[in-house]
């Protein structure tokens, strides 16, 4: 008899529990009375809990000639990814690849990619100041080519075009980033292009030119009139 009512007793004593659990959570949940209708307000998930409870990761790998740049620039490029976007962020020695995931405090489902994306702009070769863009609007893009895929080069033809490119002293490649707004790299034979998808397309026409063979003051004025158009336009 004493075993069944300590039973009873626990029976009673988890119903109350169980009762007390489920009216702390129905205060939690905020409701809203419009029109005479009672509508819940639940709390926004984090992207771990969009996820199914998933701890979601990238890897962007670390070229070689990055290393050292990457150990001045740590701090400007884990702040934007830890204070804004509220991820996690570390460098594996092994595998030799920056690792980025999901935290409990992570909000944005997108800034796991969005974080990626600013990584992997560093490592193509753009200033962090430069990629953090990538985490604040939502219309920049990253376009990659390769000098042979405009036109097949080779030897000392394929050295002058990437010169035409960058000009002396950078002074054509700073030309028509200012003209475009966008930011290029040249990175061997490959032309790296952060802007928004119009201007992308403008700087890509300019750059395609000039490996062409065009003069250079012939795509300064070409470049010149399509930005006052856009100016214009805007």
């Amino acid at each position: 008899m004493e075993v069944d009512s300590m039973a009873g007793q626990d029976m009673v004593i988890n119903a109350q529990t169980i009762a007390q659990q489920a009216q702390e959570s129905a205060e939690q949940m905020d409701v809203e009375t419009e029109d005479g209708m009672v509508r819940p307000n639940f709390p926004a998930l984090s992207a771990q809990q969009q996820s199914g409870g998933k701890n979601d990761f990238r890897r962007v790998r670390v070229p070689a000639h990055r290393y050292t740049p990457l150990k001045n620039d740590w701090p400007n490029i884990m702040k934007p990814i830890v204070e804004h976007l509220k991820l996690q962020i570390r460098m594996n020695t092994k595998t030799r690849c920056i690792e980025l995931k999901n935290s409990p405090h992570t909000t944005d489902a997108g800034a796991l990619q969005k974080a990626a994306d600013f990584v992997q702009a560093y490592m193509m070769g753009f200033e962090v100041q430069d990629a953090v863009a990538l985490l604040r609007l939502e219309d920049l893009f990253i376009d990659t080519f390769e000098v042979n895929d405009v036109k097949m080069l080779k030897g000392d033809h394929l050295s002058r075009a990437i010169g035409r490119v960058a000009g002396q002293d950078g002074k054509t490649k700073y030309a028509v980033e200012n003209a475009t707004r966008t930011r290029i790299v040249l990175a061997d034979q490959k032309i790296h292009i952060l802007g928004s998808f119009a201007n992308i397309k403008l700087a890509r026409d300019a750059i395609c030119s000039l490996i062409m063979g065009a003069p250079p003051g012939k795509v300064y004025n070409k470049m010149r009139n399509v930005a006052s158009r856009m100016n214009e336009r805007f």
